[in-house]
């Protein structure tokens, strides 16, 4: 069951939508060019129904099996873009100053445009394949919009399944893990006011640099020595805003930022509770008013035993089994197909897209070689899932 020969076949057409959409990248949820595209397409092969709006401008696409059945498997691929501008130079370079798809959901659409024409053509299983195409990924939990929507019960979807390339793992690799694969991810904003004054005379004044600077050194305190060592958690301060570019003035107020990633509900409890405890508890000794702004963003994302066993024999059978793992450590970045997971069993895996650079970074491509790859296992997850007599 290794890559499907039509697919090989539809693998440079398959590319060329994926050029097309990394030259026109979308933020969050205002993908209507993408979502329009996905839907064109979606139609031209013939799929039974496609259904546009879901979750503000998701896309779901389903195409029936040339024999009736009780099940029906969604594939998801996320659609956004991110606002990074792209730095690389080639044909299918970004069009829209300050935006690309620097995390390879031009690659997962495409991907999973190619599964739904090889699925239209063949029609070979028995039940119904959903076909998910999700805005608003990039931190704007369109998974959750779709899943609000009604988009499981609507559909009927039994399991549902995701795939994200990963920068690193070699082309033609797979790998995936039962259990918390992903993070939750959490993000806060603290707000500090003192009294400002000048520099040369500190004693008047009620300093938020050095108040923050506390909170800064005694929140990495927290997972160094409140988390339990075997567990997994992290928390990243990313922006200190403070002062001005004059070196003689003490500033009023200060703002700092960042996230809190973990990968068990309980630790991700604890390191609120702790958090804040942490930030008041600084703020007060040091005589400065705070606000705390701490935001809950995606949940853990946990594969389902099975349906992760599943997936890694439909990828041994595509890229072969010395290619695939289901030890992968787990990532402490986000992913809001969590939502999908806590609503049905699946699960999510990683393929591999070579030595490109990495996601986020605005020199990242998807690699096209990938395609054959990811489009063949869409195939054979449905087929195998839902086999015709």
């Amino acid at each position: 069951m290794p890559i499907i020969n039509r697919v090989a076949e539809l693998a440079e057409e398959v590319a060329e939508w994926r050029r097309d959409f990394h030259q026109h990248p979308e933020l969050l949820y205002d993908v209507h060019r993408t979502a329009a595209r996905v839907a064109e397409l979606l139609k031209s092969f013939g799929c039974d129904e496609v259904v546009t709006g879901i979750g503000q401008t998701g896309v779901v696409g389903v195409i029936n099996g040339r024999q009736p059945g009780s099940r029906a498997i969604g594939l998801r691929a996320d659609m956004d873009a991110l606002p990074i501008q792209e730095i690389r130079d080639h044909a299918y370079k970004s069009t829209v100053p300050g935006k690309m798809h620097a995390c390879g959901h031009d690659g997962h659409t495409a991907m999973l445009l190619g599964a739904a024409r090889y699925l239209t053509e063949t029609r070979n299983f028995a039940g119904k394949a959903v076909v998910i195409f999700q805005p608003a990924e990039e931190g704007g939990a369109g998974g959750k919009a779709m899943v609000d929507d009604g988009m499981m019960d609507r559909f009927g979807v039994h399991e549902v399944y995701g795939m994200h390339n990963m920068p690193g793992l070699p082309v033609g690799h797979i790998t995936t893990r039962p259990g918390p694969i992903m993070a939750a991810s959490n993000s806060f904003e603290i707000r500090l006011k003192g009294l400002g004054g000048h520099a040369a005379k500190p004693h008047i004044c009620v300093d938020p640099i050095v108040g923050g600077a506390q909170i800064v050194t005694a929140l990495q305190s927290i997972v160094a020595r409140n988390i339990d060592p075997i567990d997994n958690a992290v928390i990243s301060i990313t922006r200190f805003h403070a002062g001005t570019t004059a070196n003689n003035i003490i500033p009023q107020t200060a703002v700092i930022g960042g996230t809190v990633r973990s990968l068990r509900e309980e630790t991700r409890h604890f390191l609120k509770k702790r958090f804040t405890e942490v930030v008041h508890g600084i703020a007060a000794a040091m005589g400065l008013e705070v606000e705390l702004d701490y935001e809950w963003g995606y949940p853990v994302v946990v594969n389902h035993a099975d349906q992760t066993e599943f997936a890694a024999e439909i990828a041994r059978g595509v890229v072969g089994p010395d290619k695939v793992t289901t030890n992968m450590e787990p990532s402490l970045g986000g992913e809001d197909f969590a939502y999908m997971l806590e609503a049905r069993p699946g699960a999510f895996i990683f393929i591999g897209n070579g030595d490109s650079a990495g996601l986020h970074h605005p020199e990242y491509d998807f690699d096209d070689s990938v395609i054959p790859h990811g489009v063949s296992y869409w195939a054979k997850l449905v087929e195998t899932a839902m086999p015709a007599a």
